[in-house]
């Protein structure tokens, strides 16, 4: 089960940062979102890897909405 990482302002998707797929620590910067001429860092709540990005940057975003969902990195995940 996944960690829905939501942005806690309303603005637009500047940056992305991280790549789908990478392993981050936690309060790594995940995206980066414009919101009254000021550019807000989303951080990583806890450490994971980066399983699904549901924004494009340019796109318009209202608070609480979803943009990343972060999945523990078990390295034992995933093996028969």
């Amino acid at each position: 089960m996944g960690i829905d990482v939501e942005s806690q302002i309303m603005g637009n998707i500047w940056k992305i940062v991280t790549p789908l797929g990478a392993e981050v620590e936690e309060d790594d910067v995940l995206l980066i979102i414009e919101s009254m001429k000021m550019e807000i860092p989303v951080e990583a709540p806890q450490a994971g890897r980066v399983s699904e990005i549901r924004v494009e940057e340019g796109q318009s975003v209202q608070e609480g909405d979803v943009l990343v969902v972060l999945v523990d990195s078990d390295p034992d995940s995933g093996s028969s």
